[in-house]
């Protein structure tokens, strides 16, 4: 019987990022924070002689072969696990796509949960049998390893709630999460290039006299930063890290008074990529205006571009706050989606469908 994944959305929460590296990449300092809006993957998997893969969408932008991110987690999960088996995988689209949401980073570990329910993964490990399938902490390690081979903001969806991500992004330990909040996702009908950002904010860098050692400092900075304001982060001993994540009583903790209340994370978080798409799309900063609703009583907590975009949100203390914004938006013709933010506890509970 087929299964089907819920494949959650995340926004960034602060996204800082340094000066390019040596090898290409760029070190960042972010918290990743999942959404209750999601994509619906649904995987049906058997063993067989050999290892075939079809996969199909209902988004015609949505690549069918080995460039999909979840045909490459499929690919490596198989080989990782010394198993063949004939794979279906279809993916609706509910989310934008290449909007800054994460949607094709969060389908590749839609398709690894569902491969593994489909072919009782998770149930074998450490039973009898064949050796490789090892324990779950080797697996859980070893999944962290596969998902940062697919893309840098993929690993957190191994996690879910509130994360940090550090180093290109694929650096993940989850936070403490924060109660619930409103989320209103707007979705402007304008396109972001992920790697034209990138090189203008190398060209910013140039200008600024910003290196990569300079900008290191600032990033391990930011990064205490962001795990003070999350309660102190984990305690020492917690699975986490690049290490490995199991899905245990201590990480799927219930959620602590909000954080973004509380501390007041909201009034120094900061997304850089703002600074480099903000002046090549205009209109994406009149949004992030409109969603702030500065200066009303239904003023959002925080309001920010999530990753590079074109994808903006905007946190909100009630329903009422949240719908308030979607009027605004709906009045200069942006289409918006509501959603709550999502805690891992939830994220785990209610990602597969019954």
């Amino acid at each position: 019987m087929p299964t089907a994944v819920r494949s959650h959305a995340k926004i960034n929460l602060g996204l800082y990022i340094g000066a390019p590296r040596p090898d290409g990449f760029h070190s960042l300092a972010t918290v990743y924070q999942t959404l209750e809006l999601y994509d619906l993957v649904t995987v049906t998997a058997r063993p067989a002689a050999a290892t075939t893969l079809r996969l199909t969408s209902n988004d015609s932008r949505v690549p069918t072969d080995e460039r999909n991110t979840a045909w490459k987690m499929a690919v490596l999960a198989l080989e990782a696990l010394h198993c063949t088996a004939e794979v279906e995988i279809h993916i609706e689209k509910r989310l934008p796509v290449q909007g800054g949401l994460g949607a094709g980073s969060a389908n590749a570990i839609a398709a690894l949960v569902g491969l593994e329910a489909e072919l009782g993964i998770t149930q074998n490990l450490g039973a009898p049998g064949p050796s490789h399938l090892g324990t779950r902490d080797s697996w859980a390690a070893k999944r962290l390893e596969l998902a940062a081979k697919v893309g840098s903001d993929v690993p957190l969806f191994l996690i879910g709630g509130a994360v940090l991500g550090q180093d290109r992004g694929q650096q993940v330990s989850p936070l403490p999460d924060f109660e619930p909040v409103w989320c209103v996702v707007a979705t402007p009908e304008v396109g972001v290039s992920t790697p034209q950002a990138f090189r203008d904010w190398d060209s910013l860098c140039a200008a600024e006299g910003l290196t990569a050692e300079v900008s290191a400092d600032k990033l391990k900075e930011l990064s205490r930063a962001y795990a003070s304001a999350f309660a102190d982060a984990i305690p020492e001993g917690r699975p986490g890290g690049s290490s490995g994540v199991l899905l245990d009583e201590e990480n799927l903790a219930g959620p602590k008074e909000s954080a973004l209340v509380r501390t007041g994370i909201t009034s120094w978080i900061e997304n850089d990529f703002e600074r480099v798409v903000f002046p090549q799309h205009p209109s994406l900063a009149e949004i992030k205006r409109i969603l702030s609703g500065s200066g009303t009583p239904e003023a959002a907590l925080h309001a920010s571009l999530s990753g590079s975009g074109s994808a903006l949100f905007g946190l909100y203390r009630t329903r009422g706050d949240a719908e308030a914004a979607r009027e605004r938006l709906r009045g200069a013709g942006v289409a918006s989606q509501l959603s709550h933010t999502l805690p891992r506890a939830k994220y785990w509970r209610e990602m597969l469908l019954p």
